[in-house]
């Protein structure tokens, strides 16, 4: 199953206008959409989405992993950009009923999930710079399979220095398509180069590590786990967050801080830095092997899997498929 390509039968929908707010919840068979080509979404680019997955546990129940998580950054995300917020209770209903309609898409097989694709576009008809009166939520799922079928492999990553993804102030926090535009030119480079993923620097000093491609990044330096800080232009991750409360709760001491692309420099010349490894819903765990700065290469942990990486990919996805305990309440049975 790739990520992305097949999707389930149906679809949710709701509408929004200035008069009535949101209304018209419905779940409707999948089907393109009919939008006028002034549709404001086009043109200016009001439009969030987000990602979570429903997990099919050995019992055959269907759960979800901290949806709310998912949804307050939402809504954090609509009133950046202008959008009416939905709320939540409402939005979790839609979640859970578009599941349970198509429940038969939840994969038995292990390590597979159902990606679940909450979003909301400018549906005004109209050619002008301003928010938009009306909006459309929908909700699309699509099965997917194992992130790592052959295991998971550290990656290797280039370190961009030329181009920048977001800064401070921006909309680099939110979960907004531009900022994967801005970011395709950058990730599209590494590829050429011959690396997975692209390690991006803030936007005014190209000094601090902000994320990896599309994930949040972490390093263990000298037995301490350090985590760029949520200043403004990275994503909160429901993972990154799941990640800092796990490994608090093994004794970990966890830093939320600046990180200076020079500290990793140092830190692996003086053999201090002992794994790096990046987080996010589609992967979970993504363990980092080389590191590409300007051209010199930077070898982690022998290009392999770190022992605080695999035990975090282990815990998250054992709590996901209801095969260890969920000891945070962070599960959800649909």
């Amino acid at each position: 199953m790739l990520f992305g390509k097949n999707f389930s039968d149906h679809m949710f929908l709701m509408n929004y206008d200035e008069n009535k707010g949101w209304h018209d919840p419905r779940i409707i068979p999948y089907q393109t959409l009919s939008l006028a080509p002034s549709t404001m979404v086009f043109h200016y680019g009001q439009e969030l989405f987000e990602g979570l997955k429903a997990y099919r546990t050995k019992n055959g129940e269907i759960q979800l992993f901290r949806p709310e998580k998912n949804i307050e950054r939402m809504n954090n995300t609509s009133r950046r950009l202008c959008i009416p917020e939905i709320d939540p209770s409402d939005a979790l209903q839609a979640i859970k009923e578009i599941v349970k309609t198509d429940s038969d898409w939840v994969p038995h097989e292990a390590d597979h999930s159902l990606y679940i694709r909450p979003f909301i576009i400018a549906t005004d008809p109209f050619i002008g710079v301003k928010p938009s009166s009306t909006y459309l939520f929908m909700i699309i799922l699509s099965p997917v399979g194992s992130y790592y079928p052959e295991g998971i492999n550290p990656v290797k990553i280039y370190v961009e220095n030329e181009y920048v993804r977001a800064v401070k102030g921006g909309i680099g926090a939110s979960k907004a398509g531009a900022n994967y535009a801005a970011s395709l030119k950058g990730q599209d480079k590494a590829k050429h180069l011959g690396y997975t993923q692209v390690l991006w620097l803030d936007g005014v000093e190209r000094k601090y590590i902000d994320e990896v491609g599309t994930m949040n990044v972490f390093f263990v330096i000298d037995g301490v786990v350090k985590t760029p800080a949520l200043e403004g232009s990275i994503l909160p991750g429901v993972t990154r967050d799941s990640c800092i409360h796990i490994l608090k709760s093994w004794g970990y001491k966890v830093e939320e801080t600046r990180v200076a692309l020079q500290e990793i420099i140092d830190a692996s010349r003086n053999g201090k830095l002992n794994e790096a490894f990046g987080t996010g819903t589609a992967a979970v765990i993504s363990p980092i092997g080389t590191l590409n700065n300007g051209g010199e290469e930077i070898i982690i942990n022998n290009a392999e899997i770190g022992p605080i990486a695999k035990k975090l990919y282990d815990t998250i996805t054992g709590i996901q498929y209801g095969e260890i305990k969920d000891e945070f309440g962070w599960t959800l049975t649909v």
